[in-house]
């Protein structure tokens, strides 16, 4: 269960006291940079995000912030492929990671190989890739999206007869599947943490709490989506919190969400979906490690290191390719959201 009292000792009001504060705030001016931070990440990287003026978002927020933001470094708290995403879509600034070693495993389950291999036997398809992908499956693609826009998108290509292939995720392509009737051929990737969510345990924790909503991520497997009272993307989760009726929350996803969710909704309780056991919940479970590899001290070091070991580069006929189904998607955004 979560505890308001770890969300209250990262208020802004006390980050702004502490020294990384002090360190972190006059390097991002020093290097005119601006820190970006995925909702999976720990709390007091998304606290001092948030108190040094950047950004705690999903996927789809952080590259459109980083986009949009007049810095010229962007720091990019998150997984390799986000770094990747923001250096596509800003190559003339200079992108930093804590580190360049925090991979996501629906990246790594779609090799670039065996995935032009895949999409070479169905060229009549159109191929939409999730966001969690590297920049070579970015630019084979012909749609990039995240969970947010994903159905509306494969809706859209539905209505117009297009045949799709889906990568990499097989929860949130099935899930798709069902939701639009589309014709997908779904590629055999998952996230590791949601992919752990046990639909058995999950229901022994209802019985727990026989009064509590269930929110779960797409990425979940089907028979966990089955239970839930909503079923969305990260900030779709958060705003669900929000307005659901119930106070007791049991949360599918990964509980680096807890703290901006504690924030928004302070009176509900949450709860982590338990990965394992009799109904009680793996309390380092339901945490990717990569995500957990970004820390202060690693913020510091990046923005310190002159020589910009933690830089992000991608070979400019890359860029440009990966570049188009990256601006299709911010596009298509704007329509849905």
């Amino acid at each position: 269960m979560s505890k308001k009292k770890e969300t209250d000792s990262y208020l802004s009001s006390d980050i702004k006291k502490s020294k990384d504060f002090k360190i972190i705030s006059n390097l991002l001016k020093i290097n005119d940079a601006v820190i970006v931070s995925h909702y999976y990440t720990t709390p007091d990287i998304q606290a001092i995000t948030e108190a040094t003026g950047g950004k705690v978002a999903d996927s789809l927020e952080m590259a459109k912030f980083g986009k949009n933001h007049k810095a010229k470094t962007l720091l990019v708290a998150g997984v390799r492929f986000m770094g990747e995403t923001a250096k596509i879509l800003n190559p003339e600034k200079i992108v930093l990671m804590p580190t360049l070693k925090a991979e996501c495993s629906l990246d790594l389950s779609c090799p670039e190989k065996e995935f032009n291999k895949f999409c070479d036997n169905h060229p009549d398809r159109t191929i939409v890739v999730y966001a969690n992908t590297s920049a070579a499956i970015k630019a084979r693609a012909h749609w990039i999206v995240t969970s947010s826009i994903a159905i509306d998108l494969i809706d859209y290509l539905d209505r117009l007869g297009e045949k799709i292939i889906w990568a990499p995720d097989k929860h949130l392509g099935r899930y798709i599947q069902k939701q639009t009737g589309a014709d997908i051929l779904i590629w055999n990737g998952t996230c590791i943490v949601h992919d752990e969510f046990k639909s058995q345990s999950l229901l022994n924790m209802k019985k727990i709490y026989p009064k509590s909503a269930i929110l779960a991520h797409p990425e979940s497997p089907e028979n966990v989506l089955n239970l839930a009272d909503f079923i969305g993307s990260t900030s779709q989760l958060i705003q669900a919190a929000k307005s659901i009726n119930q106070k007791t929350i049991i949360i599918a996803t990964d509980k680096g969400i807890f703290f901006k969710m504690q924030q928004a909704c302070p009176d509900k309780i949450l709860i982590e979906a338990p990965t394992s056991g009799e109904g009680l919940t793996c309390l380092s479970c339901a945490r990717c490690p990569w995500m957990k590899m970004n820390n202060i001290n690693r913020i510091i070091k990046s923005l310190t290191n002159k020589k910009k070991h933690n830089e992000i580069n991608i070979p400019h006929d890359l860029q440009k390719k990966a570049l188009k189904p990256l601006m299709r998607m911010l596009k298509f955004s704007q329509k849905v959201i």
